[in-house]
């Protein structure tokens, strides 16, 4: 797991919180002091609080569950778009879609919808509609993959959610909340922390804040990635060990049948 620097939270401007009038009381344990109108985050505490959210990221990526990341705020959607796809995580960068996780049978027939537009065209039934009919295919399909393609490997409810500022993703955090699936965050000095399960208190509008914190914890979901790895591997080479011993054990020899004595007979 990537070790958490203090300097480098610093540098990356972690530690800027929102005008003190914007403030949630709630947050008050993280502010660390007020200058000049904003509250300062304490970055030993962000630290702390990155440490136990990443060793529990890793945890559920090591059981084989997805992540789901949600971030549709311009400073943070692409970040979380290249960070969450080099863990092979599912995000929402788009408008979040409504019943995303409490409708998910609905989305997963969207995100089929898709793949039969894919196999339309493979199979060279798409040449064969009319020049309008293709076009509004081509429309949808776009559309589709803009809003759930970066969830189409997602084909049951993740084991967790990660999100970047709980404010605006308030519908994702409701959902969530129903169907008791763990809450991961970046919270700020205007958000409420009793929100989620797991907080990072942190600066969750500049780019160079959510970059810093999401190589962090996408970091230690690459390590229980590969721990799942390793373990499936070491799995697979006792068991084929254990066939092999089963190959080479020699047959043993079929016992003879009793020969019935004469005065049976």
């Amino acid at each position: 797991m990537e070790k958490v620097e203090v300097k480098e939270l610093l540098e990356a401007g972690v530690h800027f919180g929102h005008l003190t009038r914007k403030w949630n009381p709630n947050m008050a344990p993280y502010i660390y002091m007020e200058r000049n109108g904003i509250h300062i985050i304490n970055l030993y505490k962000t630290a702390a609080k990155i440490e136990e959210t990443s060793e529990a990221l890793a945890k559920i990526a090591a059981s084989g569950k997805k992540i789901l990341f949600v971030a549709t705020k311009k400073q943070a959607k692409d970040i979380v778009a290249e960070k969450a796809g080099a863990v092979n995580q599912p995000y929402i960068t788009e408008r979040w879609p409504g019943g995303m996780l409490t409708n998910f049978v609905t989305i997963r027939k969207a995100v089929k919808k898709m793949a039969a537009i894919d196999r339309m065209k493979k199979d060279g039934t798409f040449n064969s509609l009319s020049k309008k009919e293709r076009l509004q295919v081509n429309r949808l399909r776009a559309k589709l993959e803009k809003n759930l393609g970066s969830i189409s490997d997602m084909t049951r409810l993740p084991g967790a959610l990660f999100v970047v500022d709980i404010m605006r993703e308030h519908i994702a955090i409701k959902e969530a909340q129903k169907l008791n699936i763990p809450i991961f965050a970046m919270v700020d000095t205007n958000s409420d922390p009793r929100e989620v399960d797991y907080l990072i208190p942190a600066n969750d509008d500049a780019s160079k804040s959510v970059d810093k914190i999401l190589s962090i914890v996408t970091s230690a979901i690459a390590d229980g990635l590969n721990e799942r790895k390793s373990e499936k591997a070491e799995k697979e080479a006792k068991s084929q060990k254990t066939e092999k011993k089963a190959e080479a054990k020699p047959a043993q020899p079929a016992e003879k049948a009793p020969v019935a004595s004469q005065e049976e007979e």
